[in-house]
């Protein structure tokens, strides 16, 4: 202790200051050990806090008490609103789907095999009717029920429809340019079959003008396509006017198809029948020209009364007289 120490101890009120004290290293370490021995107690009880804290997250689920979460049940709701499901929209990143090609095939336009009817594109249509007595009843009815069933076949391949004529009935503007079967059932209701059967006067009536027209303007004269329905033999001469068509087509050098008459017999007369097959078969005979054109076709019945013509009836009937393969068809199973 230094001198001003000495002097100071002895003053009143002095308070000595504290030494430090020395500490061995036997004691130090004894000190060391404890602080280890804290900090180990210390991070021995946060480990096991933590350990218990990860067992118990981290548990197996057939350990843990709380129960399965199920996926919750969704109400269909197209099942009540019959609304169809969305459309469904790929991802992305999906594959494409793959589509099949749409085929179109487009008929060639000079294709005619599906419709045999094709033929008549080309012709004008007329109806020659025979409205005689003898044709009052049902060979009336048939007649009108033929028209009703030839004229859709004929009016699909002309537009200006078909023109109607008979024997004894005035001719009307009203019955030219007829489209529609209503429109024959109209017509054929206002006429009344009376009279007798002047065919080659209204056949030559048809036909002259006709030709003449021909004459003047064969390139733009549609060919004529003349469908007669009669049930008996004319009352006049009707070779004569059909023999001198043939002859001045023949002359004009007119195609084979030009014009053409067809008849069509309903009921079952015997002589009806042989004198149209004679007009069919024998014309040019009757004429004395063996090259005379043939130009004329017949349909004779040969079913019951009442019964209806077939397809083919139907066709030879509105082609037989401009079609030779046609012509050449038998009669038979023409009706049924």
């Amino acid at each position: 202790m230094s001198r001003d120490q000495v002097l100071l101890a002895g003053a009143p009120g002095y308070v000595a200051p504290l030494q430090p004290r020395r500490i061995n290293s036997s004691e130090k370490n004894r000190q060391r050990d404890n602080m280890l021995s804290t900090l180990r107690s210390k991070f021995a009880s946060r480990n096991t806090t933590s350990m218990t804290t990860k067992q118990s997250s981290d548990s197996h689920p057939q350990r843990n008490s709380t129960p399965s979460t199920r996926r919750p049940a969704i109400n269909n709701p197209f099942k009540i609103s019959g609304d169809a499901p969305p459309a469904y929209s790929p991802a992305p990143n999906a594959a494409p789907i793959f589509q099949s090609p749409t085929v179109t095939i487009t008929p060639p336009t000079n294709q005619t095999a599906d419709d045999p009817y094709a033929f008549l594109d080309s012709f004008d249509t007329v109806f020659l009717i025979d409205d005689s007595g003898s044709m009052a009843g049902s060979r009336w009815r048939e007649a009108a029920r033929a028209i009703e069933t030839i004229t859709p076949i004929c009016t699909a391949h002309d537009a200006d429809g078909i023109d109607l004529y008979f024997l004894n009935h005035p001719d009307s503007p009203s019955h030219h340019n007829v489209t529609s079967s209503t429109a024959v059932r109209d017509i054929f209701q206002t006429v009344r079959p009376r009279g007798g059967t002047p065919t080659g006067q209204r056949m030559n009536q048809i036909l002259k003008p006709y030709l003449r027209r021909y004459e003047a303007a064969p390139e733009t004269t549609k060919p004529m396509n003349i469908i007669c329905i009669t049930d008996g033999e004319p009352s006049d001469d009707v070779e004569s006017p059909l023999i001198a068509a043939a002859k001045k087509l023949d002359k004009l050098d007119a195609a084979a198809w030009q014009c053409g008459v067809q008849f069509f017999q309903v009921g079952n007369d015997e002589g009806a029948r042989q004198h149209l097959r004679q007009l069919d078969d024998e014309l040019a005979e009757i004429a004395g020209d063996d090259g005379l054109r043939d130009i004329v076709d017949t349909v004779p019945f040969t079913g019951a009364e009442g019964t209806l013509l077939t397809g083919d009836g139907i066709l030879k009937v509105v082609l037989g007289a401009v079609n030779r393969r046609l012509d050449r068809k038998k009669s038979k199973d023409l009706h049924r």
